[in-house]
Formats: structure tokens, sequence, C-alpha cells
């Protein structure tokens, strides 16, 4: 027994990977995210050799941390950098036409008064001065403008270079911009407008916080951005038609769901599809190949999406049937699956409804996917994360294996086990799934941020929290989780959750500690 024991210890410490990849099927796969990572295995292998190394890493659509770290691990050597992209050349006119406009920046700034001669230039021409000055050059320019002369600035879109600047340079006296308002027609970007919204909340001065939210609106790219803007809108002036318009919008969101909570309205819960048992012929769901292949197809112009979402109408293949129709209906409606019922059903409702929360935001439940930085499966498991949990679990799995759905679910909730000693509000289990529990003790432990001590608590919290894939994510998986909590029979309203992130006794273990 001894013996058998110890056998089985050694067994463990052999690393994953222990499946081999030849240099030919390698050679043979389609270009992308894929393709890196079974580059990235190929380069790991013993057997491997360095000049075939070196052949394959030209291959690599992108070259991302752990490309680089094996690819030097196996050569010595540093990766090839990628072919530079094509500039688009400039015609003999427009070449001439630049060297005008950058010999009038010489002149200006050259000029006894520069600031002077700069005020005027039309517009245009005062940004390309203001962009090609440099930050010496910027400080001459330094200059207390009025707001009509920012609202004439800001209809063109070099307007948010100069805000760039200006934070970058910290130019006393053109940092007044930051609290006019620009144009009702400008160019400012959504992400520009909504951070001079915030500051103007910071100031007190909710009048124009009002106007960068709302004009933010009609910059957003996403429908999610527009009723970020519009939700704000809302919290400073505390106008109930912006409440409206957050009810009719078609996504399911953070701020949505607020609205509703606001206007005591019922939730929409999206639509939970009910396939039939099958599979999709010839399409294996734990291949990330095939579903490589798929999305060329997905994202091809010329493909009917409602044609090949046919193929897909199974249960086994729920995840690709509603990413299809999504993509088909642009985002309109919007699916909230619950596949792997038989699993998960033996679990309590909270872990269900974060374990469907994550993987709809991870993978929209599709089981071959591989991220940019190689987190693997449905649940997106980072290889490092698979080599620790499957020493907590006993176990010899190929990285491979996390293409398998049950697979994932079981490694997931073997790392949620220990996330939730420690932080038991869905929000924050959420950034220690996205960022790791280290970043989210220490944001949670700051004193700014989750407290209830400003007055748009916990609201603007939730905005502040600087890691930008982190603040996002934990937004979508808890508007996630109130969702599917509600579809497991367990009424939640998100203000009611939210309203408690200030209370260590109800949300982690780090700030009992304080």
């Amino acid at each position: 027994m001894r013996r058998l024991r110890a056998l089985f210890a050694l067994l463990l410490l052999i690393p994953l990977g222990a499946e081999t990849f030849s240099y030919t099927w390698i050679h043979s796969l389609p270009k992308g995210v894929e393709k890196d990572y079974y580059i990235w295995r190929y380069l790991r292998q013993k057997s491997t050799s360095k000049a075939q190394a070196r052949r394959i890493i030209r291959e690599a659509s992108a070259l991302n941390p752990s490309l680089k770290k094996a690819y030097r691990k196996k050569t010595g050597l540093r990766p090839p950098a990628p072919p530079r992209r094509t500039l688009r050349r400039l015609s003999p006119a427009q070449k001439r036409e630049l060297a005008r406009k950058k010999a009038l920046v010489r002149k200006i700034l050259a000029s006894p008064n520069p600031r002077v001669a700069w005020l005027k230039l039309d517009p245009k021409m005062q940004l390309f001065v203001f962009k090609h000055a440099g930050t010496k050059g910027r400080k001459q320019l330094d200059y207390a403008i009025s707001e009509t002369q920012w609202q004439r600035l800001s209809r063109y879109r070099d307007a948010n270079l100069m805000i760039h600047y200006v934070r970058r340079d910290r130019l006393p006296g053109l940092s007044r911009i930051l609290r006019f308002k620009p144009a009702k027609a400008n160019a400012l970007r959504y992400d520009y407008l909504m951070r001079m919204g915030f500051e103007a909340l910071d100031r007190g001065q909710t009048d124009l916080a009002e106007y960068d939210f709302a004009r933010a609106v009609s910059k957003a790219s996403k429908r999610e951005s527009a009723d970020r803007a519009l939700f704000w809108a809302w919290k400073a002036e505390d106008d109930r038609d912006y409440l409206k318009k957050l009810v009719k919008s078609y996504d399911i969101n953070l701020y949505t769901l607020a609205a509703r909570d606001a206007l005591k309205l019922p939730y929409n819960l999206g639509i939970t599809p009910d396939l039939p048992p099958g599979k999709a012929p010839g399409f294996d769901i734990r291949n990330p190949i095939h579903w490589h292949r798929l999305k060329a197809k997905i994202f091809n112009p010329h493909t009917d999406l409602n044609t090949l979402a046919r193929k897909f109408h199974h249960a086994q293949t729920v995840g690709h049937w509603t990413y299809i129709k999504t993509k088909a209906g642009k985002d309109i409606p919007q699916y909230f699956p619950m596949p792997y019922r038989d699993y998960l059903a033996k679990f309590p409702i909270k872990r269900q409804a974060i374990l469907y929360a994550i993987a709809r935001q991870e993978s929209r439940f599709i089981p071959a996917s591989v991220s940019g930085s190689f987190a693997l499966g449905m649940m997106q498991i980072m290889p490092f994360l698979v080599d620790h949990l499957r020493k907590v679990r006993h176990e010899r799995i190929d990285y491979d294996d996390l293409f398998d759905p049950i697979t994932a679910l079981k490694y997931a909730n073997t790392h949620l086990d220990y996330l939730t000693k420690w932080l038991h509000h869905p929000l924050f289990v959420a950034y220690a799934y996205n960022a790791g529990i280290g970043y989210t003790k220490r944001l949670i432990r700051r004193k700014d941020l989750f407290e209830n001590n400003q007055k748009y608590d916990p609201w603007i919290s939730l905005e502040r929290v600087a890691n930008y894939q982190a603040n996002d994510y934990g937004k979508k998986v808890l508007a996630n989780y109130v969702i599917y909590m509600n579809k497991l029979g367990h009424p939640l309203r998100i203000t009611d959750l939210l309203s408690v992130v200030h209370r260590p006794e109800f949300t982690d273990e780090f700030r009992k500690k304080q």
C-alpha cells in the first residue's frame, strides 16, 4: 500500500501536457489563438528541437507572454518581432501640406507671444499646433481659454488629444476646459465624457455631470455603455426620464436592472432555451479547432446565420446555438442558457448561480474556448491554476481535458470553494475569479471603496475599480448572477444585493480582521 501511495504521489508530480503534438499537425492548423495555444504546448515539449521552435514560432498570430517565455526557455532567444504594418503613404500634395503646418507650429512657438499667436488661429489649426508642439511647446500655450473657445475646439476629434495632453502634462491654465461644457455636437470620445462627468460629480457640479453623461449616450459603441451613461445622468440630477429610457433598453445589465428596481418593475430575465437532445453532425464541442472554424463562418458576412444556427439546435451545443442567434439578432434577444442541469442541480442554489454567471461571461458556454492568454474551456481557467487545482483534486489531467464542460465545471467549483472561504459576495468573488484573490483583498480593504461613506455609493465604488477588465467583469457577472438566481426560483434584486457591499459580515473575511 505504501508503494502504491508513493507511486501515485510520483505520478502527480509529472507535469501536465503529457500529450505530445507533432510539428506537421501544428503546422496544418488554421492561424488563430487556438493554434497559438498548441504552438505553446509544442514549445514546452522536451522532444521539440530548437530548430523546430524557431520555425513554428513564425506561425503564431500573436505573441503573448506565455509564448514568449516558452520560446525563450526552449531556444535562449527572444521570439522574432512580427512584421510591421505598412503605413499609408502620403501623396506629394499631402506631404507639402503637412510640412506647411509643421512650419507654422515652429513659427508660433518661436513668436514673442506664442499664446496670442496660437489663439488667432482657427480651432482646427489650434488643435494641430497643440498636438505637434511637444511637451515644452504645450506649456508655452497653457492659457485659461473661455468656455466658448473650448466649445469651438470640442467640435473636432483632436480635442480628445488635447484633453489627454492637458492631463498628462499638467497644464493648469488649460485644465479649466475639464470644468466646461463641451459643445452639444462635440467630437469627444465616450470615455472622456464619462470621466469628465464623474469629476464634475466629485466637485458637486451635478448639472455639468448630467450634461456630460447625456452627451456620452450617443457616443457609446455598445448598448450597455449607453445604459451606463443614462444611469449616471439620472444619478446626477434625479431626472426619471432617464430611468424610463433605461427600462426600454434591450440589454440586460447592471444599470437596466437598477432602473427597474427604481421604478418597481419586474425584471426582464431573457430567454433560457430548451433545445432537443442530440449533437451537431461532424462537430466536436471539445475541439478548439472545430470552434475556430465555426467562428470563421459566424464572422463571415456572407454566412446566413439563422441557417447555420439550425445545425446547432441541440442541447449539447446550446452555447453555440445561442452565440450564433445572438450574432444574427445583433444582441436581440438575450439568452441565458442553463445547461448541465444533471450535474449542477446537486449544488446549492447560490453556487449554481455563480457558476452559470461566470460561464456565461467567460465563454458564453462554449466548451472549447481559448483566450488570448490561453485561459481554457468553458470556465476559462488559466494553465497555472489548472496545475494547482489538479494537485488539490489529486488528479492527473491534460490541459485539453478542460475542454470537457463537466471537467471545467468541476475545476471551477474547486476554485470557488477556495474563493468563497474568504469572499461571500458574488461581486467580490467575480473580481477574484478574474483578477486574483490578492488583488481583490487589496481592493476591498481600501478606505475609499465599498465603505458607504460617499454620496453615490455603492455605485460610485463600482466605477472606481481601476482595473478596467475586473471592473467590467464584476458588473457583468453580478448582473448574470441576479438573473440566474431569479431563474432558479430565488427572487433577488440588484439594489438589495449591492446595499450590503460595505458590510464585511455579509461579504468577506478580509475586512473583519482590520
